[in-house]
């Protein structure tokens, strides 16, 4: 097969030398030949805009298969020959090798948590009886397949504890299926549902519970058909699937995203309904009263809003409507709109989260793009700032009324995660559970810097390295950053990171527009037309850290994942030679058709379509990176990851711009695509394939910047 022929010649032509044989080497890789077909073309108000890579939008069809095949030979031949590939895994595989746990929680007569012993695909999750016992196993998600694709996706158990619903999900898709079990007997109660998507499960009672879901497209691929209009199920215990009522969504009231939960009382349904990742109406339904009407609470999607508590008839409703940065208001249900809301808990110049137990408010600042957790009581005073271990990442502060105490996390770049228990009424944290990761946090330091973007507005970016690092330019480095949809990147641990950091490099992460780190202001910095003012934040980051002599050109790489990945490919189509190495994961790489895909419409609030307007067309075609991809340029070692399962972003954004890449770059340095079997987006992947892919990831980074050799040494 043709496919074998192109792997031996990559076997032949990679190489194991300095950078000269590499140059040389991978000046001659020999890229499958991709098929361009140029009668596709679009009109789009009167511009013609070619689509020669169409056809790999196809994910069954024959053709594309062989083209993946072709394409992974390639790659993997690439790799293979990089001498420190293998001792990468090795040093890989030896540093994820420790237990690890989550906190504690309770239902029912059981303590539950999940842990890994070290290297299992997938966390197990142990129950112990509240009454003493051992511990014993509740659910092993290894054994749901073979070879750990297979993931727990989500679990809800009743309030008493004795029925427990939780999904799975299957090569890494979006869809799942939803299994009901006794939790005494641990034996499953009924039929399986299936077809279920973006959704939680919420128990009413014990005699069924509310879902989401889509309707499965009817034609094409699952895996990449439009997912349209969302709809809010009620399921009976008991019954068939095909029964389940429709309680909210399809063609009376079409909307994209529709989820419904209990709250913990039992006494309301809460309705979230959107037309895009951003701002929600909002519903309640008492259910208290039998046929109760579900009431519109808030009437437009401009704002986001969610109730976050109850007591008797009043709704505590976390919001950003006319408070950017978010608060608390408080609401009868007998007049819920937002006229009658009443502040609970301020706006800040700090953007806020929000978490209840043990009649708490537990307020989660972000403060810089870190952590400041301050208590107050059920009438909104303040009680104490919760002390913290240090700058970084506090997350867990939730629980149940009647709980009088907590777990959370904490972590940072220089601070494997670790559980803490916290007293709610003396306000005392301890360890519950330290990392075992085998990593000396006082040998790295994190510094925190602020640099100023292309149109003046300071960016703050977070430095982690070993101590005693020298700013001589020379520091193998990697950029990333996300900049979209209001996430804000807080420092979290990464235990895929020791192996830049022990090897002298440097792991930054910039803080761009179109995030959350500020608010809602920030987040719309960085939307639709405004979407360049994240890839110039990117930009301007680069150019700090080669200014600043952490690193070079020569020696920088840049990644990021989903939008991240749509910020790695229009940076380094619009600045190719500002980096050595660009890693687009996952990304979404086609911006005049990625509303064409699953639940891609969504996304519209941040990035706009081509078929709205005239200028919002000519705006998105400016920085879609399939689109500008130039020919004659010499673009930077690019490996770009994606998976045949991933039905957030389909596999076809990254196919087209990798075909793109090959025919059109010119240069010494490789243009793969590595394209994961039997996994999708990123959720539930099994330790053994984030293994592989870490290790691929940084042999490509290390060789490219020019590392001769690695761990020629056993490391410590």
């Amino acid at each position: 097969m043709k496919y074998e022929v192109i792997l031996i010649a990559a076997v032949l032509t990679a190489c194991s030398g300095g950078k000269e044989e590499q140059a040389e080497a991978t000046s001659n890789m020999n890229y499958p030949e991709t098929r361009k077909d140029t009668t596709v073309v679009d009109d789009y108000f009167g511009t013609e805009v070619a689509d020669p890579y169409r056809w790999l939008e196809d994910d069954t069809s024959e053709e594309t298969a062989q083209w993946v095949k072709a394409e992974n030979a390639v790659t993997f031949g690439y790799l293979e020959q990089i001498p420190y590939r293998s001792a990468i895994k090795d040093r890989l595989t030896e540093l994820w090798n420790y237990e690890k746990f989550s906190a504690p929680f309770k239902r029912g007569d059981y303590t539950y948590f999940y842990k890994n012993d070290g290297l299992q695909n997938q966390f197990v999750l142990y129950r112990e009886a509240n009454d003493g016992g051992e511990d014993e196993v509740f659910l092993d998600p290894n054994q749901f397949s073979a070879d750990g694709t297979t993931s727990l996706a989500g679990l809800s158990f009743t309030k008493d504890g004795s029925l427990a619903a939780y999904m799975i999900s299957e090569g890494g898709s979006d869809w799942r299926k939803v299994i009901v079990m006794n939790t005494a007997t641990m034996e499953i109660v009924e039929d399986t549902l299936i077809d279920v998507k973006f959704s939680g499960i919420s128990w009413r009672g014990n005699e069924g519970f509310y879902y989401s879901s889509y309707d499965k497209p009817k034609e094409g691929s699952a895996l990449s058909g439009m997912t349209q209009y969302h709809k809010l199920y009620y399921h009976k215990l008991g019954s068939a699937q095909s029964e389940d009522q429709l309680i909210f969504g399809g063609e009376e009231t079409p909307r994209r995203y529709v989820g419904g939960g209990v709250t913990e009382d039992e006494h309301f349904l809460v309705i979230s309904a959107a037309t895009s990742t951003t701002g929600n109406e909002l519903y309640i339904q008492d259910l208290r009263i039998e046929g109760a009407p579900i009431v519109k609470v808030v009437d437009n999607f401009d704002n986001d809003h969610s109730v976050i508590h109850t007591v008797g008839d009043d709704l505590y409703i976390k919001t950003n409507l006319n408070a950017p940065n978010g608060k608390v208001v408080k609401a009868s249900i007998a007049q819920p709109q937002p006229e009658n809301w009443v502040d609970f808990i301020p706006e800040t110049e700090n953007v806020l989260r929000v978490g209840t137990a043990g009649g708490k408010f537990f307020a989660n600042y972000l403060k810089n793009a870190t952590s400041m957790v301050l208590q107050y009581d059920e009438n909104g005073e303040l009680e104490r700032e919760i002390e913290l271990p240090g700058v970084g990442s506090a997350s867990g502060f939730g629980g149940r009324e009647e709980d009088a105490e907590l777990y959370y996390s904490f972590t940072s770049y220089v601070f494997p995660p670790t559980i803490f228990h916290y007293d709610i009424a003396s306000g005392t944290s301890e360890v519950y559970k330290e990392s075992g990761v085998k990593f000396d946090p006082e040998q790295y330091t994190s510094e925190q810097v602020f640099y100023t973007s292309k149109d003046g507005t300071k960016v703050p970016m977070i430095l982690t390295y070993k101590k005693g690092l020298k700013k001589d330019g020379n520091n193998p480095t990697l950029l990333y950053g996300y900049g979209g949809f209001n996430i804000s990147l807080t420092p979290s641990f990464s235990t895929s990171n020791i192996v830049l950091m022990e090897n002298g490099g440097i792991f930054a992460v910039a803080n761009l527009r179109g995030g959350g780190e500020y608010g809602e202001k920030w987040h719309s910095a960085g939307t639709k037309m405004n979407k360049q003012n994240v890839f110039d934040d990117f930009i301007a980051a680069a150019e700090y850290l080669i200014d600043n002599k952490y690193t070079s050109s020569a020696r920088l790489g840049i990644a990021g994942g989903s939008n991240g990945g749509l910020l790695v490919g229009a940076t380094m189509t619009q600045r190719p030679e500002l980096m050595k190495v660009a890693l687009p994961a996952v990304g979404v790489l086609d911006m005049l058709r990625y509303h064409k895909f699953t639940a891609g419409a969504g996304w519209a609030y941040d990035y706009g379509t081509a078929d709205e307007s005239k200028e919002m067309f000519e705006y998105l075609l400016n920085y879609s990176p399939v689109h500008n991809v130039e020919a004659g340029t010499a673009y930077p070692a690019t490996m770009v990851t994606t998976a045949d399962h991933d039905d957030r972003v389909v596999p076809a954004h990254s196919f087209k711009f990798a075909a793109m890449l090959q025919a059109m770059h010119e240069g010494p340095n490789p243009v793969l695509i590595r394209i994961e079997e039997k996994a999708g987006h990123g959720a539930g992947k099994p330790t053994s394939k984030i293994i592989e892919e870490q290790a691929d990831k940084w042999s490509f980074f290390f060789w490219n910047v020019g590392e001769k050799a690695l761990y020629t040494q056993n490391a410590e």
